[in-house]
């Protein structure tokens, strides 16, 4: 059932409050929950599950618009606000759009991650030291972090597939810079332009996924979506670092090219940004609304809370995985390329198996999600501890642990998007999901260049490798960060949790959307500390 349509805005109006209340008459007590975490309408759908106007946001919702007839009532309809929805989306159409989308961020992580699974040879490629590498991935990571907003503003405006396109297209024209590239300057060009085609592509399958799917399973597909992206990761550790020594530089990055050119066709020929709008289609919202709706998703501390939980989640193994960890294991562990190949692409199978488990828990204790990132947190700098702290080189097996609890931070930072999601409306989803994304990425720029700073400082003059002290000391940096993200987490949760005490207006005008044909409560139970008192009276 759908509410009644209403002006968008941080909240329905007290008319959709009530009509989507009246639906909802009679529905299990778990179906009318609140979320700590989220704004008191928040039952895991979508904003535009619950506000008319369209199946996704800004766009005209075709056929006549009908009020429902009341049970037990014949006749037609009477004046008044129209209720309709638009036909939903054919599973297999919404899957192919998904899928296609999700190929495009397969090769964009692939691209981000040539670089780390190459750091040895390109030091020997370009006669570079630490600091000199950092720049490169320094360079990629502040392009890409600093578009996020730029690019959230123009998502919003332009939608999904232009930036895929957009994004792509940058990002084969990098690789090809950096096939052929023999001057530092160069290098450093093509690793800006592989910089700006990522920014474009994760935020723009973020926004298909709102568009095209049920707000209720948008965690898991997003989960999903980083899932699949990290099969990029291992393409670029195991396939390209084969390539790279069986034919060289130059090959193995036109290959990389070639495959990145192949996801911009399949977007061109598949993707659409909402159901019932073809290409060229969509309504352009002015850019002066747009930028009222990044103030407004800014001014939004759930926004906020997204950002934090993006930044203390991610950088550790995002470093690790993108520059610093390849040479640490190989330099520092004096374990074999091939060895240290295995143990990233580990990694990413373990985010592949931790982030359906990190999904199905905050559906399943949606008020408990900044205690799941918390904890993922305190387990990263844990075993970091101990590696930091054990007697010589470490045992392969504490090895293992390290990449596999490195591999819970990706799924514990895309929860950050799930509060972008649920306390901004679908019309501001792109500029929200951009200032969460900021967050992760500036923390590892940090963290590269902070590395690189600490191993040239502590490494032996005349060396021509940092030994395993110097890997400490440098990996040693990232306790300030974690302490400065843990205290902003808390301190937003806070907020948050304020906000919506504010904004609550009482257990009796909660209300959920029940799509026909579905349980009300979206087969999960009523979570532990339940009760009348309110969203606040359970933990975030």
């Amino acid at each position: 059932m759908i509410a009644p349509a209403s002006p968008p805005g941080d909240a329905p109006s007290g008319r959709v409050r009530r009509a989507v209340a009246r639906a909802t008459v009679g529905a299990p007590a778990a179906a009318r929950r609140p979320d700590a975490d989220a704004p008191w309408w928040y039952d895991g759908s979508s904003y535009a599950d619950v506000l008319l106007p369209q199946h996704a946001a800004d766009q005209p919702v075709p056929g006549p618009l009908r009020r429902p007839r009341r049970p037990g009532r014949r006749g037609g309809r009477r004046p008044g606000t129209p209720v309709s929805v638009a036909p939903a989306p054919t599973v297999r159409r919404a899957t192919v759009v998904w899928s296609v989308a999700v190929t495009a961020y397969l090769a964009a992580v692939f691209h981000r991650s040539s670089l780390g699974v190459t750091g040895v040879e390109a030091t020997d490629r370009f006669a570079i030291n630490a600091s000199a590498l950092a720049v490169f991935s320094v360079a990629q990571l502040a392009v890409y972090a600093a578009m996020q907003i730029p690019v959230g503003m123009l998502l919003d405006r332009y939608g999904s597939r232009r930036l895929l396109l957009a994004g792509g297209t940058l990002m084969v024209a990098g690789q090809l810079c950096f096939a052929v590239a023999t001057d530092v300057r160069l290098a450093v060009a093509a690793r800006v332009l592989v910089g700006l085609g990522d920014a474009m592509t994760f935020i723009s399958v973020l926004r298909i996924v709102a568009f095209w799917f049920p707000g209720r399973r948008n965690p898991l597909l997003v989960q999903l979506t980083g899932m699949v992206g990290q099969l990029g990761a291992i393409l670029a550790a195991v396939p390209l670092v084969a390539l790279l020594h069986r034919a060289g530089w130059t090959p193995a990055f036109l290959v990389a090219a070639g495959l990145g050119a192949t996801a911009v066709l399949l977007v061109l020929v598949a993707v659409r940004d909402a159901p019932h709008v073809g290409p060229g289609v969509a309504v352009t919202p002015a850019l002066s609304a747009v930028r009222r709706e990044l103030a407004a998703a800014w001014a939004q501390p759930g926004t906020r809370l997204g950002l934090w939980t993006h930044f203390v989640a991610q950088f550790s193994g995002a470093v690790f995985a993108l520059l610093w960890g390849y040479p640490f294991l190989v330099q520092g562990q004096g374990l074999t390329p091939t060895a240290a190949a295995s143990l990233l692409s580990l990694m990413t199978v373990g985010t592949l198996v931790a982030g359906p488990v990190v999904a199905h828990l905050c559906a399943r204790h949606p008020f408990h999600r900044s205690a799941l990132v918390l904890v993922v947190t305190a387990a990263s700098a844990a075993v970091w501890a101990v590696v930091l702290a054990w007697p010589g080189r470490s045992p392969y097996w504490l090895l293992v642990v390290l990449v596999l609890v490195l591999a819970l931070g990706g799924p514990g930072a895309v929860i950050g998007f799930d509060y972008a999601r649920t306390f901004n409306p679908v019309h501001r989803i792109g500029s929200a999901i951009g200032i969460v994304n900021v967050g992760g990425f500036v923390a590892s720029i940090v963290l590269v260049l902070a590395i690189g700073v600490v191993l040239d400082l502590t490494t032996p003059a005349g060396a021509s490798d940092p030994p395993l002290s110097a890997f400490r000391w440098a990996f040693a940096v990232q306790y300030l960060l974690w302490a400065l993200g843990a205290v902003q987490v808390l301190r937003y949760r806070n907020a948050a949790r304020r906000w919506v005490r504010a904004t609550d207006p009482g257990p009796s005008v909660t209300a959920v959307c029940v799509p026909p044909g579905e349980r009300p409560d979206g087969g999960g139970e009523r979570p532990a500390g339940g009760g009348s008192g309110g969203p606040m009276g359970r933990a975030a």
